[in-house]
C-alpha cells in the first residue's frame, strides 16, 4: 500500500532531475552565445497594474513601455507566442511574433520556460477576447529558471512545503501574497497610530546579558569579544522600561523576540 506513493515521488523527482538538465542546457548554450542568463540590467521598467493603466481604449495606443516580470504561462502558436508574466502587482498577458522579432531572436525565444525572469519592450492592444495585452518589439533574458514550478492549477498542496519554501508559496499561490501585503498594512498602521498619539518608535538590544521581561526559555550564544555567553532577547519589556526611567515616556518596538521553546501553528521560537 505504501509502495505507490514512493513510486510516484520518485517519478516526479526524476521529471524534475530531467528538466534540471534540460534548462541548464539551455543556460550553457545562452552564455556560450555571449548572452547573460543571470544578472542583467534593464532600466526604466513599469508595473504590469501600471502599464494597463496607460491603455487607452479606442486609440492606437503607440508608446512604448517596458515591463518585467516571471513567466507563468507559455503558449506556442506557430509564429506567434502568448505568455503571462507576473510581478509584485498582478499579471500582464505580452504576445510575440516571429515577423516582428525576426527569425533568429524568435527562436530564442521559444526557448524560454516557465519561471524564466523576462523584460519585455513593445506597445499596448486589447485581443478580441477584451484582454489588454503587450505586443513584444524586444525582450531580453533576466534569470534563467533551472527547476520547474509546482503544478499550475493547485501550487503547493503540501502545508510542511509551503511554510518551508515559503518563495515557491508566493509565486504559485495569490492567496499567500495577499496575506503578505495585510500583514505589511496593518503593521504600518500600528506605527502611524502610536506616531500620531506621540510616541516614539525604538530599537533596543537583540543580545542581552540576562534575559528578561518574561519566563521562557533564551537562546544561548557566546560573544567572543567578551568571552562570555549571552542570549538572545525573550521581551523587549526591560529595556524599554530603561527608556521610561531615562525620560522618555512614550515609546514603542516592533520587533523580533525569540524564545527557545516548543513549536506549532500559533508558537514560532522566532516572533514580531
Amino acid at each position: 500500500m505504501d509502495q505507490e506513493p514512493i513510486q510516484d515521488e520518485q517519478i516526479l523527482q526524476q521529471k524534475s532531475d530531467d528538466i534540471f538538465q534540460q534548462r541548464t542546457a539551455k543556460m550553457q548554450e545562452l552564455a556560450a552565445a555571449g548572452l547573460k542568463p543571470y544578472g542583467s540590467r534593464v532600466d526604466g521598467v513599469i508595473s504590469s497594474v501600471a502599464a494597463k493603466a496607460t491603455f487607452v481604449p479606442d486609440t492606437e495606443n503607440t508608446q512604448e513601455i517596458t515591463v518585467a516580470g516571471r513567466i507563468v504561462s507559455f503558449r506556442i502558436m506557430g509564429k506567434s507566442i502568448f505568455a503571462h508574466i507576473k510581478d509584485q502587482e498582478g499579471k500582464l498577458q505580452t504576445y510575440a511574433q516571429r515577423d516582428v522579432l525576426g527569425e533568429d531572436e524568435f527562436k530564442r525565444y521559444k526557448k524560454l520556460d516557465i519561471g524564466d525572469i523576462i523584460a519585455v519592450t513593445g506597445h499596448l492592444f486589447v485581443t478580441r477576447t477584451g484582454e489588454i495585452t503587450l505586443k513584444v518589439a524586444s525582450y531580453r533574458l533576466l534569470s534563467k529558471s533551472l527547476r520547474p514550478l509546482p503544478e499550475k492549477w493547485h501550487g503547493l498542496t503540501n502545508t510542511e512545503q509551503r511554510y518551508r519554501q515559503r518563495y515557491l508559496d508566493l509565486i504559485m499561490n495569490d492567496e499567500s501574497r495577499t496575506v503578505f501585503k495585510k500583514r505589511a498594512a496593518i503593521v504600518r498602521e500600528i506605527r502611524n497610530y502610536l506616531d500620531s498619539k506621540g510616541y516614539m518608535e525604538v530599537e533596543t538590544p537583540m543580545l542581552q546579558n540576562i534575559p528578561g521581561g518574561a519566563a521562557a526559555t533564551p537562546f544561548v550564544t557566546h560573544y567572543n569579544a567578551l568571552n562570555t555567553d549571552v542570549y538572545l532577547r525573550i521581551a523587549t519589556e526591560l529595556s524599554l522600561k530603561k527608556l521610561l526611567v531615562g525620560g522618555f515616556e512614550k515609546v514603542y518596538e516592533i520587533n523580533r523576540n525569540f524564545r527557545n521553546e516548543g513549536m506549532d501553528r500559533k508558537h514560532n521560537p522566532e516572533f514580531t
